[in-house]
């Protein structure tokens, strides 16, 4: 292909393959070769088509969602929120945790995993329900690099998340402050109950709409797919909650990775506000409990 064919199949890798008029979902190969059969009039093999992708600059990678529903104006005043909430909580000793709910499945999470040229990739799978699998509470403070998480026996709800607070009550005893999303399981009879506790130096924070990214509990689960179920089938209930249960014991020891990895662009963003307007805190302004 000369420069400008080669110019025009950069502009339209760069956008979905059916605004090239391909009523396709994603460019690979066949796609792009397709392309230029349609386009040019060239007929070309499989490494032709992938040497062109590399020589435009093209490298292959896992996307991640970009959240279009999410508002930037909410995510803007979340960061503002979350920096002056930082700040006081270093003068009233508080702890700040992200809280959020994963399920585990028996069955292997497929994910990529390194074979030799030429060998297919396999994971044995003995095939459990979809029933077969176990859900968890997880908080994590990115200040300290604790982890908190309770098992949970039925389906999440407002009265299994009061249990949780409740459990983060119990075990730390400086204030808290509680980030988490707006799930349904969130909200409820069971949880005002509980903020009506005298004297409970709790405090909720919910997350703006759509973003999941801000949770720096999304990366313990995450981790715990890498480490525990990646590839891997563990067949039973009994099995993801022993494997599961075994991650979170040696989590504590772990305290300097967990710091490390579950920081995410929210505290990125905080700390270069706090940078720019020299963030003072004001503890007067914290009320610990909000119903």
């Amino acid at each position: 292909m000369n420069e400008e064919q080669q110019a025009e199949l950069k502009a339209a890798i760069q956008e979905p393959p059916e605004k090239a008029g391909l009523a396709l979902a994603n460019w690979n190969w066949k796609v792009v070769r397709e392309f230029i059969r349609q386009r040019f009039g060239l007929e070309l093999s499989r490494s032709t088509c992938l040497n062109y992708l590399h020589r435009l600059g093209f490298v292959l990678k896992r996307p991640k969602k970009r959240l279009v529903k999410a508002s930037a104006e909410q995510r803007a005043a979340f960061v503002e929120l979350y920096a002056q909430v930082r700040a006081e909580a270093e003068v009233t000793g508080a702890k700040i945790f992200f809280v959020d709910e994963a399920h585990f499945r028996a069955d292997a999470d497929l994910r990529g995993k390194w074979v030799l040229r030429g060998e297919p990739a396999l994971v044995d799978s003995t095939s459990p329900g979809l029933h077969d699998k176990e859900t968890y509470y997880s908080a994590v403070c990115v200040e300290t690099g604790e982890v908190e998480v309770m098992l949970v026996a039925e389906n999440c709800s407002a009265q299994t998340s009061a249990a949780f607070l409740r459990q983060l009550r119990e075990n730390h005893r400086e204030p808290l402050i509680i980030i988490w999303d707006n799930a349904p399981a969130h909200r409820g009879e069971p949880i005002r109950t509980f903020l009506s506790t005298p004297n409970l130096k709790l405090r909720l924070i919910p997350l703006p709409a759509y973003s999941p990214d801000f949770n720096a509990d999304e990366a313990i689960w995450d981790w715990v797919r890498e480490e525990v179920t990646a590839n891997r089938c563990l067949g039973t209930k009994a099995k993801v909650r022993e494997k599961v249960g075994q991650f979170f014991d040696e989590l504590r020891e772990r305290s300097a990775q967990v710091k490390q990895r579950c920081r995410t662009i929210l505290q990125a963003k905080a700390d270069a506000l706090r940078f720019a307007t020299n963030l003072i805190p004001h503890p007067a302004h914290v009320g610990f409990t909000l119903a």
